[in-house]
């Protein structure tokens, strides 16, 4: 539980700050964000906690093929401005373009 708690408390701090940084720095912000911090974050943790090799291998294989299309994200972003989208229209689609991507993303991993 312990492990579980410092986790959190890592992972929620490194958040709020790219969140704070968002308002004054939003381009050192999303930098951050963009970064695999997480990712490495998350591996180390997860082979820490289970010592399995092998599912950590996968793991990383699975945020591989993940990361590509998770930016399908912020598609709607990039053009919201262009196209006169508002936030939550351009919120909406960036959502359901990540479900799309979800399936996308079971699709390809089982393949490996």
């Amino acid at each position: 539980m312990f492990f579980f708690i410092v986790k959190v408390l890592i992972s929620s701090l490194i958040i709020s700050i790219a969140s704070w940084l968002s308002l004054k720095k939003p381009a050192l912000a999303g930098f951050l964000i963009a970064l695999p911090l997480m990712s490495i974050i998350a591996i180390l943790f997860s082979y820490n906690e289970h010592k399995n090799l092998e599912k950590t291998i996968m793991f990383s294989k699975s945020i591989l093929v993940g990361i590509p299309i998770s930016l399908s994200f912020f598609l709607p972003f990039f053009f919201a401005k262009s196209l006169g989208l508002g936030f939550y229209l351009t919120y909406s689609l960036g959502i359901i373009f990540l479900i799309i991507g979800f399936f996308m993303h079971k699709f390809i991993t089982n393949l490996f």
